[in-house]
Formats: structure tokens, C-alpha cells, sequence
């Protein structure tokens, strides 16, 4: 939004426009930074400056203040570079579909912009560089919250042509609150891997001092050129310093943090590996690379629901959702229950060739529907318990299985068949 009231009348006496770096004078206290954009829910009188530090400060301005222009921002165009090739380092392809980690930071205005290239996004951060030949495109320029099925698919196919044309691994930048249902979708679509597929994201954007962008960057980096991994993988902080990135299974990764760096855990299980440094560990319990070539399953029928149940939730609510899709995740509670008038719908609604999946919203442990009568009833009207698999995966994987057949009986028998290490065969956690 543009400025207001008594803000806008001094920034335009001092002919100064956001980007430009002012200086306020306020009794005896003076600040000089970038000016930034005003906020939507900002006040008409707070000026807001970018600090050299990185970090914003609000001024409140009144008829006391002096506003004064320092210097008037540079415009630059953006110049599509050349990658950088060199001898004996291996490939990896960089496909970026948007997010907080493919934002870039124009360090003059202080603004941060979406990446209009994959290679401004790679220049970022040089480093990469130095360890490998990057092959790098922007597939999506989105958040994560719009992906949809038809960016899986597309997704899965474009990695796919990267590795069967030679790289030894892939990453995918992507917006971090919906990473795990596309690292999922990814884990079912893609077979006989040759090398990783790295989901990254990053919690802080690239104008803060905290950001975590260059560190997973760099550790998905290693993890491709340095392992012998041949899995879909999340890679994010391990911790909140900058000491090592934890590699998550893509169908066990959930995001359990709003905003701290190391939000990312892997559910029932252990993380599979972690790059700390330039030392690539991996824990033995994993998939190694294949000979290829990788193949494309994407084949999908996105006429899922993923319901969470919860005290009050009305079988009207369930049967009006079952009668506009194909299958329904059922997130119950404790080991997987819902309220009895729930049960008579779930029986309706397999009844009418409806798949009806039943997982658990805790956080950790598997649905056991045979302990109380309320799970043993469900079962009885036909609920599909698949043990500890997260709601979220067991979304992304009915969706899948019922592309690949529409017999009942066969998709049923896809969900309970561990195809990407989605259900856990012993407890380690």
C-alpha cells in the first residue's frame, strides 16, 4: 500500500520514494534504512525502515520529524546468467516450484521477490556452485497452499526427465506448509529412483539473519553428490542452530512448527539420515540408488476427502462430503475412533462403493480399531484401518491407488501394501 496522511506529505517534500534509503529524525533520535512498502494493517503514520542489520523498525511520525533523503534506490535489470560447468562434477537438477525458499532478497530496497529464474535463485547462493553442475528451471512460481494434483503430476514427470537424462540427483524447492503431501504424492508416482529427490523449504525468508535457505540448500546439495540414496526425502533443520539438516522419508515428514527452522519431523520412525557440515549420514534403513530408468505412475483420482474428527461432527456433514467423492480419510481419535451416529455413515457410504480409510490425528502410534467395541464396529461397517500412516499420506495415497485400479477390493489392498516406507512394520519411536 502506499503511504497516507502526514507520512506521505514528508516522504514526497523529501522526494523520497520505497526503495530509497531516508533518514528520520525524531527528537534526538535518528534512524536511516531502506523505506519499505506500508502494510495493509499498518497505521497511516508509522514509516517503516530496513536496518542495515536486516531487521524493520516502525518510526511514528509526527510534525516534530524530519524526513530526509539519502540516496534514491539503484534500478537494476535482471540479467539471465550463464550456469557455470565444470569438469568431473556431477549434475543435479534444480526444480523449483516456489515458496519462501525461492524468494530472493533485492538487498537496495529491501524487498523480497519471487525468483523470475531458477538461475537468480541458484546465484543466490554460489556455493552450490562449488560442489556440482546445477541444471536449474522454475517449473511453478506458487505457495504451497495452491498446489493441486495437477502439480504433482507435472512435478513427477519433469524429475523423472531430469534423472533418466543424467542427473544424479534432484531438489525441489517448495513452500514448506504443504511439503508433505508433495513429497507423498512424489514418494507413490516415482519408481525405481537412480538418485534423491530432495524436497527443501525454508522458514525465514531470505532478507532475515535467520534465514535457513543457503544452510538446506547446501545440505540438499551434499545429500545428492554425496550419498547413494534413491528415495523421495524432506530436508530441513534438525535443530534450531545451524548445526545439521535432518533427511525425512517423504511419506513420514510432517510439519510440526509454524515458524521454527526445525518444524520438520519424521512421525513413527527416525529420520533416515542427516547432513551435517559436508558429511552426508545415513542411518542403513533405506533406498539405494536403482539402475533405472525411473518410472511415472501418476495416474490419479483427486475425488478424496481427508476428515478430521472431533466432538459434534455430524453425520450429515460426513454423508453430504461422501456423496461428492470416492474415498474418505478418516482422522479419528485415540487409536482411529469416531462417535457411533458416524459409523451408520461410514456403513452408507461403503455401501454406495465409497473407500472409507481410517487414521489417527495424534501425533505419534498406529490406528488399532480392534481394542474397543467403537473400532471393532467400524470395521464391521466396512472403515479400512492402515495403520500408522499419516493422514495427510494416507490422503495422497488413496488418491493414488484408486488411479491405478478401480476395483474396490484391489485398492483396499494397495493401501495396506507399504510401497514408500508410509506404514512402519516395527515401532521405533
Amino acid at each position: 500500500m502506499t503511504h497516507a496522511g502526514l507520512a506521505a506529505e514528508m516522504l514526497k517534500a523529501a522526494g523520497a520514494a520505497v526503495g530509497d534509503t531516508i533518514s528520520v529524525q525524531r527528537g534526538d533520535e535518528k534512524h536511516t534504512g531502506v523505506l519499505m512498502p506500508r502494510h495493509e494493517f499498518s497505521d497511516e503514520a508509522i514509516v517503516t525502515l530496513k536496518l542495515s542489520s536486516g531487521y524493520n523498525i516502525g518510526i511514528r511520525v509526527t510534525k516534530g520529524c524530519t524526513v530526509s533523503l539519502v540516496s534514491k534506490k539503484e534500478v537494476k535489470d535482471h540479467v539471465r546468467k550463464a550456469m557455470p560447468r565444470g569438469d568431473g562434477k556431477k549434475d543435479v537438477a534444480v526444480i523449483s516450484t516456489g515458496g519462501t525458499i525461492a524468494s530472493y532478497v533485492d538487498y537496495r530496497t529491501g524487498a523480497v521477490h519471487p525468483a523470475k529464474s531458477a538461475e537468480e535463485l541458484i546465484f543466490s547462493v554460489p556455493e552450490l556452485m562449488d560442489l556440482c553442475n546445477v541444471r536449474a528451471k522454475v517449473l511453478y512460481s506458487i505457495l504451497s497452499e495452491n498446489m493441486t494434483v495437477a502439480h504433482w503430476q507435472g512435478l513427477a514427470r519433469a524429475v523423472a526427465e531430469e534423472l533418466n537424462s543424467g542427473a544424479t540427483g534432484v531438489i525441489v524447492p517448495h513452500g514448506t506448509d504443504t511439503m508433505g503431501f508433495t513429497s507423498a504424492a512424489l514418494s507413490f508416482m516415482l519408481k525405481n529412483l537412480t538418485g534423491p529427490v530432495v524436497c527443501v523449504g525454508s522458514q525465514r525468508s531470505s532478507d532475515r539473519p535467520s534465514s535457513d535457505a543457503t544452510t538446506n540448500l547446501l545440505a540438499a546439495t551434499r545429500l545428492c553428490v554425496g550419498s547413494d540414496l534413491g528415495e523421495v526425502v524432506v530436508v530441513m533443520h534438525g535443530e534450531p542452530s545451524d548445526t545439521y539438516c535432518s533427511v525425512h522419508r517423504g511419506t513420514k515428514a510432517r510439519k510440526m512448527h509454524s515458524s521454527r527452522r526445525d518444524a520438520f519431523a519424521s512421525m513413527n520412525i527416525h529420520p533416515i539420515g542427516r547432513v551435517e557440515g559436508p558429511s552426508v549420514k545415513l542411518n542403513g534403513h533405506y533406498v539405494k540408488r536403482s539402475a533405472g530408468p525411473v518410472e511415472v505412475r501418476d495416474k490419479i483420482d483427486g475425488r478424496v476427502s481427508l476428515q478430521y474428527f472431533y466432538p459434534g461432527f455430524e453425520e450429515d456433514h460426513f454423508d453430504m462430503i461422501a456423496s461428492h467423492v470416492k474415498g474418505v480419510v478418516v482422522a479419528g481419535t485415540g487409536l482411529g475412533h469416531v462417535s457411533e451416529p458416524i459409523i451408520s455413515s461410514i456403513r452408507k457410504a461403503v455401501k454406495n462403493g465409497v473407500h472409507v480409510v481410517v487414521t489417527t490425528q495424534c501425533l505419534q502410534g498406529s490406528v488399532n480399531l480392534n481394542v474397543y467395541s467403537t473400532g471393532r464396529d467400524m470395521v464391521a461397517a466396512g472403515a479400512l484401518p492402515v495403520g500408522d500412516m499419516l493422514p495427510e499420506t494416507a490422503y495422497v495415497k488413496l488418491m493414488w491407488a484408486m488411479g491405478q485400479t478401480d476395483d474396490y477390493a484391489e485398492v483396499n489392498k494397495i493401501m495396506l501394501t507399504n510401497i514408500a516406507g508410509e506404514l512402519t512394520k516395527g515401532r521405533e519411536l
